[in-house]
């Protein structure tokens, strides 16, 4: 799918400014599609905020949680599946 919403560079600039640490997206990818030039992961990764996508957030009635994410550590990669856990506060 080409048309989704999707965080532009600017948008990852503004957040790593902000002193956010960790960003989700409920899609396959936080960047645009085929973007090419991948400045917002590069932008979010190189400040260390975590990226987290294909989070689905549907099911968890409104409220404060805790996000958890138990990444599987693959040797090589730069990224990995994760398992998202909420924790109510």
């Amino acid at each position: 799918m080409k048309d989704y919403t999707y965080l532009a560079p600017d948008g990852a600039e503004y957040l790593v400014q902000r002193g956010v640490e960790l960003v989700g997206v409920d899609y396959l990818s936080i960047e645009q599609f085929h973007s090419g030039h991948h400045r917002t992961h590069i932008t979010l990764l190189e400040k260390s905020v975590v990226i987290v996508e294909g989070l689905d957030l549907r099911e968890p009635p409104p409220g404060e949680y805790q996000l958890i994410c138990l990444p599987i550590r693959l040797a090589g990669l730069d990224g990995a599946p994760a398992r998202a856990v909420l924790v109510g506060a």
